[in-house]
């Protein structure tokens, strides 16, 4: 046991895939594919940073993010107004902030993401903290493409990047 703190987590069975859900507090810190390769690395990041367990069960947080995320899946919601917690280092919660300045049904590249935080030489460390993103969906790291306009790296896998995009009339 890490602590007295605990990272309340749940299934969310989407469309094209298994995310788990994760509340501490009353803020989301965990909206992961199920499937992510990272997923190991994530849970251990925020266990660590948070000082925090992990206990399966529902909280009002994660139902409402279930809720929203079922709007989101209908097509009838493009915007989320859960209060969410970016667990990480401070470049990584840049980058994982200005996910949430791209709108529903545009992209940006790699490039165009490090250029708007200021740093246009870091593309690399800009896809990495895209990489570790653990707010799927809620911080659209879906909508982050390669510069030439091809679908690049996801966590859920590209076909799933590609079926969110089409989700939201993306074409590519």
């Amino acid at each position: 046991m890490k602590g007295w703190e605990k990272i309340i987590i749940r299934k969310y069975d989407s469309p094209c895939g298994v995310l788990m859900l994760g509340s501490y507090g009353d803020k989301l810190c965990l909206c992961d594919w199920q499937t992510e390769k990272h997923r190991g690395h994530v849970d251990r990041r925020l266990g660590r940073i948070l000082n925090a367990d992990f206990e399966e069960g529902t909280s009002p947080v994660t139902d409402r993010a279930s809720r929203q995320l079922d709007g989101y899946f209908a097509g009838i919601r493009h915007d989320f107004d859960i209060p969410l917690m970016f667990v990480g280092t401070d470049f990584q919660k840049k980058v994982w902030n200005d996910l949430l300045n791209i709108p529903y049904g545009k992209t940006i590249s790699y490039g165009d993401m490090a250029r708007r935080i200021g740093m246009p030489k870091a593309v690399r460390a800009v896809a990495n903290a895209n990489g570790a993103n653990a707010m799927s969906i809620f911080a659209p790291c879906h909508r982050v493409i390669g510069a030439n306009g091809t679908l690049t790296g996801y966590g859920g896998g590209l076909d799933v990047k590609e079926f969110l995009l089409r989700l939201e009339n993306i074409r590519f």
